[in-house]
């Protein structure tokens, strides 16, 4: 059984950052592409980031050069750190698992406002 939870999120000002944290269980994490997802209200989940289990990364291109995704596979655990942050980046994050299906925490709200 695999279960994700996020943490992290929070309130922050424009041009300021955050660390999101998605804490993993089960034997299939470290072996398992994982990704950042995000849903903004009215809109679909979109793809942020995502990154393999050997370590290769992708960004959407509204957050490159902004947010970096990592994993520490020891301590079963994925984090996206977000700088630069704008108004449009508030939504709902997500942390995903692709093993032979999709699993999805509970989102962990990021708003970004003055």
């Amino acid at each position: 059984q695999v279960q994700l939870v996020e943490s992290g999120g929070g309130l922050v000002q424009p041009g300021g950052s955050l660390r999101l944290s998605c804490a993993g269980s089960g034997i299939f994490f470290s072996i398992s592409d994982l990704g950042w997802y995000r849903q903004a209200p009215g809109k679909q989940r979109e793809l942020v980031a995502t990154i393999t289990r050997g370590g290769s990364t992708n960004y959407a291109d509204s957050v490159k050069g902004r947010f970096t995704i990592s994993r520490d596979s020891a301590k079963n655990t994925a984090y996206l750190q977000m700088t630069s942050l704008k108004p449009e980046d508030t939504a709902v994050y997500y942390c995903n698992l692709k093993r032979f299906a999709d699993y999805w925490g509970q989102g962990t709200q990021v708003t970004v406002s003055s």
